[in-house]
C-alpha cells in the first residue's frame, strides 16, 4: 500500500489533531456523567460513530479517516468515548439486521450515549463454545420469557440495554435454535452482580434473568437467526482501531524509555544495562511488526475488503504482543512498575486508588485480551482451519486406540 496520506487525508489529520489538542480534558474523568459529557463533546464534533452511515447519525468516514482519528486521539492521550460496545458493535448490527422501527428507536441514543449497552453472549458453561448456551427465550405470544445466566458482561452494571443471545428452539441443532434480542436491562427479573477483577476494578459482571421479558418488536432478524447475527457483531471487533492501538503502545514505550534514563540501578541509569537495552530492542522490533500489521488491515479496509477469518491473525498477534510487552516492561522497571504510569507525563500515583494507567495494571489487563472476543487458543484453531486450510482439530478423548 501507499503509506503516504492523500492531500485530503492530511488535511483531515491536521483538523483532527488540532481539535484534540484544544479539547482533550485536562482533569481526569472520574464519574460516569463526566465521561458521558466528554463522549457527547466528541459526538458533536463528529468523532463518535465515524464509520456509521450519515442517515443514521454517523459521518460516513473512510477507513483511513477512522484510523487517523483513532491515531490522533491516542496521540493526544484523549479519554476514549464510552458506550464502546453500543457504538462499535451493537449499533452496526442493528443497522444491518434491524427493522426501520428499531433503527429509529435505538441508534441515535447509542451514538449520544444517552442509553448504555452491553453484550449478553457468554455463559458460565459456554464461553468459547458459544453455540452451547442455555439461556432460554420461550414464546409467550406477545413476548418472550427469558430465563438464564450470562457472565463476563462488560459494563453490565451501567447498561440500560443489552444485545441478548438466547435459545428459542431447543429441538434443533444448537447453532440453529438461537435467536437475538434487544433486551431491557432495567426491568424486573434482571439482576447484575459485578465481578471483582485482579486489577481491583469491576468492569465485568454476572447477569441473572428470571422470568424477564424480551418484546417481540425487539427480535433482531428472524427467529433462529441469532447465530448468524452474532457473527456480524463479533466481526466488528477486529481491525478498525489497530493503528490507534499501536500509537498507544508507542506512547507507553516512550514513557518506558524515559523511565530507564531517569531510574538508576547500581548507580547507573537502567538504559546503560546491556540486558535492559536488549529487552527494549525486542519491544521496539515487536512494535514495528504491530504497526505494519495494522497498516495491512487498514489497506484491506480501504480497498473494501473484509478481513474475515484472517482477522483472527490480527487479534492473536496484538493480544499476545501486549502480554509480552508489559511482562518485559515490568522486568525492566521492577517495583517501580507499580508506581509509574504508561503515559506521556512521567509521574507517580497512589496505586491504592485503583489508578488504571500504571504499567502494573496494564500488565494485569493484558491477560484479558488473550481471552475475550475468542481466546488465543480459539484464534489459533480458526487460523489453522479457515486461513491455512488445515484439518479440523480432533479432541483426544474422541480418538480411538
Amino acid at each position: 500500500m501507499d503509506l503516504n496520506l492523500s492531500p485530503e487525508d492530511r488535511a483531515f489529520r491536521d483538523q483532527a489533531r488540532a481539535w484534540f489538542q484544544r479539547n482533550v480534558p485536562r482533569a481526569e474523568l472520574k464519574t460516569l456523567e463526566e465521561r458521558r459529557a466528554w463522549h457527547r463533546t466528541m459526538y458533536d464534533a463528529g468523532y463518535v460513530g465515524m464509520g456509521w452511515p450519515t442517515e443514521y447519525g454517523g459521518r460516513g468516514a473512510t477507513p483511513m479517516q477512522q484510523a487517523i482519528a483513532a491515531d490522533e486521539m491516542a496521540r493526544a492521550n484523549a479519554p476514549a468515548p464510552i458506550n464502546g460496545l453500543g457504538v462499535g458493535f451493537i449499533g452496526p448490527t442493528i443497522i444491518i439486521h434491524g427493522t426501520p422501527e428499531q433503527k429509529q428507536r435505538y441508534l441515535r441514543k447509542i451514538l449520544t450515549a444517552e442509553e448504555m449497552w452491553c453484550q449478553l453472549y457468554s455463559e458460565p458453561n459456554s464461553g468459547s463454545d458459544l453455540a452451547s448456551l442455555r439461556t432460554r427465550a420461550e414464546d409467550k405470544g406477545d413476548h418472550f420469557l427469558v430465563n438464564g445466566q450470562k457472565i463476563w458482561t462488560s459494563g453490565g452494571h451501567i447498561a440500560d440495554w443489552g444485545i441478548l443471545l438466547a435459545r428459542s428452539d431447543p429441538g434443533v441443532a444448537k447453532h440453529k435454535g438461537i435467536s437475538c434480542f434487544l433486551f431491557d436491562m432495567r426491568q424486573p427479573g434482571v439482576e447484575v452482580r459485578p465481578l471483582k477483577q485482579i486489577t481491583g476494578s469491576s468492569e465485568f459482571n454476572e447477569v441473572f434473568m428470571t422470568n424477564a421479558r424480551a418484546e417481540k418488536r425487539d427480535l433482531i432478524g428472524r427467529l433462529g437467526q441469532g447465530w448468524a447475527i452474532a457473527q456480524t457483531t463479533l466481526g466488528f471487533e477486529r481491525g478498525g482501531n489497530a493503528l490507534g492501538r499501536v500509537t498507544r503502545y508507542v506512547t507507553a514505550f516512550n514513557q518506558l524509555v524515559k523511565a530507564t534514563k531517569e531510574l538508576k540501578r547500581g548507580g547507573r541509569p537502567l538504559i546503560e544495562d546491556p540486558a535492559v537495552r536488549a529487552r527494549m530492542g525486542r519491544i521496539y522490533a515487536d512494535l514495528e511488526v504491530q504497526r505494519y500489521a495494522a497498516l495491512r488491515v487498514l489497506s484491506a479496509l480501504q480497498k473494501g475488503d473484509t478481513p474475515g477469518a484472517a482477522s483472527s491473525i490480527t487479534k492473536l498477534s496484538y493480544t499476545e504482543f501486549e502480554k509480552r510487552y508489559y511482562e518485559l516492561a515490568l522486568e525492566i522497571l521492577g517495583p517501580f512498575g507499580q508506581l509509574m504510569v504508561a503515559r506521556e507525563e512521567f509521574e507517580e500515583v497512589d496505586t491504592s486508588s485503583g489508578e488504571p494507567g500504571t504499567f502494573a495494571t496494564a500488565f494485569l489487563w493484558s491477560r484479558a485480551g488473550t481471552i475475550y472476543s475468542g481466546s488465543s487458543e480459539i484464534q489459533k484453531n480458526i487460523i489453522g482451519e479457515r486461513v491455512l486450510g488445515l484439518p479440523k482439530e480432533v479432541r483426544a478423548d474422541r480418538l480411538k486406540a
